[in-house]
C-alpha cells in the first residue's frame, strides 16, 4: 500500500464510521451551539463591544467543541481494540497520523461551517465581512489546533483521566495558534483586506508546518508504547 493510499484508507475509515454513528459530530455541534447562544446573551447584538469579543467567542466555540472530537479520535480505537489492527496495516506510522488529522480537521471544519451562520445571525455582525479570508483562517487554524490535539490525543488514550489531561496538554503547546486565529479573525469579521492580517496568517501557517512536521516525527514512538 502506498503512502498516501495509506492515509486515505485511515481518512476514509475515520468519516464512515462517524457518519454511521454520528456521535462526535452530534456532540460537538450542541456544545459549540451551546457556546455561541450562551454568550449572545451577555452583548447587545450590533454593539462595537461584539465586534470585539466575537473572534475570541467564536474560536473559543470552536476549540472546545473540537477537543471533544479529537479526545475520541484514539480513546474509540482503544476501547474497541481498533489500533493494534491500526498498528499491524504494512504502512509507516505516520499515515495513520496523517489520516486521523485530516479526519479530525474534517469533522471540525463542518462544525464551523454550519456553526458559523448561525453565529452572524446571532451577533448581528456586518455583511462586508472578509469571507474569503476567514475561510483560510478557519482552515488554517483547525489544521494547527489538530495537528497537535491528534498527537496528544494518542498520548493521553492510554491514561484513565483522558478527558482531562487532554485539554491540560493541548491549550498550552495550541496557545500560539489560537492567538494566531483570534488575531486574525478580528479583522476579516471588520471587513479589512487579508493584507492587514498577513503576519499573523505567515505566523499561523509556520506554526502548522511546525507541528505537523514535528509531531509526525514523534507519533511512531508514542504509539509503540
Amino acid at each position: 500500500m502506498s503512502y498516501f493510499a495509506g492515509i486515505a484508507a485511515v481518512y476514509w475509515k475515520d468519516v464512515l464510521l462517524e457518519f454511521r454513528t454520528r456521535q462526535s459530530l452530534s456532540t460537538m455541534f450542541t456544545f459549540c451551539l451551546t457556546i455561541v447562544i450562551i454568550f449572545n446573551f451577555v452583548f447587545e447584538p450590533g454593539s462595537p463591544a461584539v465586534l470585539e469579543v466575537s473572534p475570541g467567542v467564536l474560536w473559543a466555540a470552536f476549540t472546545f467543541s473540537g477537543l471533544l472530537g479529537i479526545s475520541r479520535s484514539f480513546s474509540f480505537e482503544i476501547d474497541r481494540g481498533g489500533l493494534q489492527g491500526l498498528l499491524l496495516c504494512p504502512v509507516e506510522r505516520s499515515t495513520i497520523y496523517f489520516g486521523k488529522v485530516l479526519g479530525n480537521a474534517t469533522f471540525m471544519l463542518l462544525i464551523e461551517a454550519v456553526t458559523f451562520p448561525i453565529f452572524v445571525v446571532f451577533y448581528n455582525l456586518p455583511p462586508n465581512m472578509n469571507l474569503l479570508g476567514l475561510v483560510l483562517v478557519f482552515v488554517l487554524g483547525t489544521l494547527g489546533f489538530v495537528a497537535v490535539g491528534t498527537l496528544l490525543s494518542a498520548i493521553s488514550a492510554n491514561t484513565k483521566a483522558r478527558e482531562v489531561l487532554l485539554p491540560v496538554l493541548l491549550f498550552p503547546v495550541a496557545v500560539p495558534v489560537l492567538v494566531a486565529t483570534v488575531k486574525s479573525t478580528g479583522p476579516l469579521l471588520r471587513g479589512e483586506d487579508l493584507a492587514q492580517v498577513a503576519s499573523w496568517v505567515k505566523l499561523l501557517l509556520a506554526f502548522d508546518l511546525l507541528f505537523l512536521a514535528a509531531s509526525s516525527l514523534t507519533f511512531e514512538f508514542i504509539v509503540e508504547e
